[in-house]
């Protein structure tokens, strides 16, 4: 059974941080790209960031470039999308999704909608 399974969501005030974190099992994790959305209320779901497994490439939205950073822990099957610098804008249900066809740009490129594998989705709330 393929899982993927986030947590770390909460409420933090402006400025303050967040890790987020995708336990993934039941596929192949070296033979994925595995990365987040986010979608805020009445808004489209915007793909933030990824990570191949493979050979580790990370690819950034603009709008969280510099704040947030991906990660993965290979041996365990988890990512992490630590998240510095939190304004209000960033309040939204972060999702992670994995699929093995997409790779680098084509995770922002292309619509989240065909996305092969999806997480529940964790709320994150920024104060001001």
């Amino acid at each position: 059974e393929v899982q993927l399974q986030a947590s770390g969501g909460g409420q933090v005030e402006a400025g303050g941080s967040l890790r987020l974190s995708c336990s993934v099992s039941g596929l192949t994790f070296e033979q994925l790209t595995i990365g987040w959305f986010r979608q805020a209320s009445g808004t489209e779901r915007e793909a933030l960031s990824c990570i191949g497994i493979r050979d580790g490439r990370t690819d950034y939205a603009d709008s969280v470039k510099g704040r947030f950073t991906i990660s993965s822990d290979n041996a365990k099957q988890i990512v992490y999308l630590q998240m510095d610098n939190l304004t209000p804008e960033d309040t939204a249900v972060y999702y992670c999704a994995a699929d093995p066809a997409r790779y680098g740009s084509t995770w922002f490129s292309l619509s989240w909608r065909g996305v092969d594998y999806w997480g529940k989705g964790t709320q994150v709330t920024v104060s001001s």
